[in-house]
């Protein structure tokens, strides 16, 4: 993940570096600009103003005759020239310079025609006859005015340089943005699939593992620390493979193993009945019929634990075969008889003459278990509603008791193995608590689902749903998304 984070951050971080860089450079430039601005318009003013301290000057030596003023212009003229080489570090036009260049070839001029010729004194004005200088300093002036100007145009034109600068770093920012957009986006997109693949893989296994399918290996390719979490998971699953077929190798043992003295007990249950140790007085056949109908239930408990380890293990499959449900149904009924009269229970059945292609045996247990359940859980002298109808297809079986109904606290729970509800605990009449599981997998194992009804009978009440015809070969979908609560 580090791995992947610096790959998407590198790029950005190169691009910030270099917009950075390019900024700074800019400001940089226009700051070293600003600076040469204020310089060179300050030394083309102070040009300027000596210019006409120089002509005042001169003016006043014209006037006055002093040798004191002499001694004031060479200082003025020397400053002028310090002014004048400062200008020249400055300037970096080729017009500029040759202005100042004309400049300090007149300046040197007035000053050795000033300060270096004899002058003569005008006997009418008692001042120094000289040559008229006005003229030459005006041209200094003019050539002072002239360098500020081009010295101006010069900052302009970088200023203007730098904005074309500006401009072009800007439309490189852009584009290369641009450029690093998708790049950073297929950088994501990479380090997503390379982390987020195995971690889906992840997540799908643990999903199966908590919902007990264990068929599946699991197996995870890409970073180390998720190759080693799905190796720890592939142990966990192989783990628990062996644990839950070890479950289904002890029920199956352990109902082997009882099915045989209770085929026994039966039997002799079945010889007293029948009278042949002897005839049997009214309280004898009615205990040999207690007898009878435990052993029966006894069976039936058997059968559930078989089924249940069968379809553990994944070793059951539907024998299907073309068959009509009436029969079937009073077949179911006529085997909890002694059941029903002990509970002094009433029936309320409306069953459509069908004719259906399905597991017969499996058939008859997932009706023998609801009916069981519904016996179980009714009030002496209640009433069991049994129904059956098609519709587009599909064959539609109801089973509902009048009893207390399912709490919904318990709803999630009920089609789970061996889960009693709390009713359950209260009632004479015990169970293993995995007909219903039992009857969930194999409504899965003909392509239906089973859910609670609510609202139509006062009890709890079941719906089953499963085609007419011979159920498709492809897979039947796992029991847990087959059981819903309506």
């Amino acid at each position: 993940m580090l791995l992947g984070l610096a790959v998407i951050a590198v790029p950005l971080l190169v691009a910030i570096l270099n917009a950075a860089l390019q900024m700074r450079r800019l400001a940089d430039t226009s700051r070293e600009l600003v600076i040469e601005g204020v310089s060179t318009a300050r030394s083309s003013q102070d040009l300027k103003s000596q210019i006409d301290s120089l002509d005042r000057t001169a003016q006043f030596y014209q006037v006055l005759a002093d040798p004191k003023l002499l001694d004031v212009y060479r200082t003025q003229n020397g400053q002028l020239a310090d002014t004048r080489r400062n200008l020249a570090a400055q300037l970096t036009s080729q017009p500029a310079r040759q202005a100042l260049d004309r400049l300090g070839k007149l300046q040197e001029a007035i000053g050795t025609e000033l300060l270096g010729a004899p002058a003569t004194t005008d006997p009418k004005g008692g001042g120094v006859k000289l040559d008229d200088l006005t003229p030459r300093f005006a041209e200094l002036g003019a050539l002072a005015d002239r360098i500020a100007q081009q010295s101006e145009a010069e900052i302009d034109s970088q200023a203007a340089d730098i904005q074309r600068r500006t401009r072009a770093a800007q439309r490189r920012l852009f584009w290369q943005s641009t450029l690093l957009l998708p790049l950073t986006l297929i950088a994501i997109l990479v380090v997503t699939l390379a982390i987020g693949r195995p971690l889906s893989h992840i997540d799908r296994a643990i999903s199966e593992l908590g919902a007990g399918n264990y068929s599946h290996a699991v197996a995870v390719s890409g970073p180390t620390d998720l190759e080693r979490l799905g190796r720890q998971l592939e142990w966990l699953r192989a783990r628990l493979l062996d644990h839950a077929q070890e479950r289904s190798r002890f029920l199956r043992h352990m109902s082997h193993e009882l099915k045989t003295p209770l085929a026994n007990i039966r039997e002799g249950t079945e010889l007293l009945i029948d009278g042949a140790v002897g005839a049997l007085d009214g309280s004898q056949r009615e205990v040999a019929g207690i007898l009878r109908e435990n052993s029966l239930k006894l069976q039936r408990m058997i059968e559930n634990l078989l089924s249940f380890s069968a379809w553990q293990t994944s070793s059951v499959g539907l024998d299907t075969s073309e068959f009509r449900l009436r029969p079937l149904i009073k077949q179911v009924l006529e085997s909890q008889q002694l059941t029903l009269l002990s509970q002094r229970a009433r029936l309320d059945v409306k069953i459509e003459d069908v004719t259906l292609v399905a597991d017969r045996g499996k058939l008859r247990l997932i009706l023998d278990n609801l009916l069981s359940n519904a016996i179980k859980y009714s009030p002496k002298g209640g009433t069991i509603h049994m129904g059956a109808h098609t519709t587009n297809g599909q064959l539609i079986l109801d089973v509902a008791d009048s009893g207390p109904g399912i709490p919904q606290d318990e709803r999630a729970h009920v089609f789970e193995a061996f889960y009693t509800g709390k009713a359950a605990k209260g009632s004479s009449v015990k169970g293993t608590g995995i007909g219903l599981s039992v009857v969930l997998e194999f409504v899965s194992a003909h392509g239906g689902t089973i859910r609670i009804v609510d609202g139509e009978y006062p009890g709890a009440h079941f719906r089953i749903s499963m085609p007419l015809g011979k159920p498709g070969d492809t897979a039947a979908p796992r029991p847990r998304d087959r059981a819903h609560a309506a």
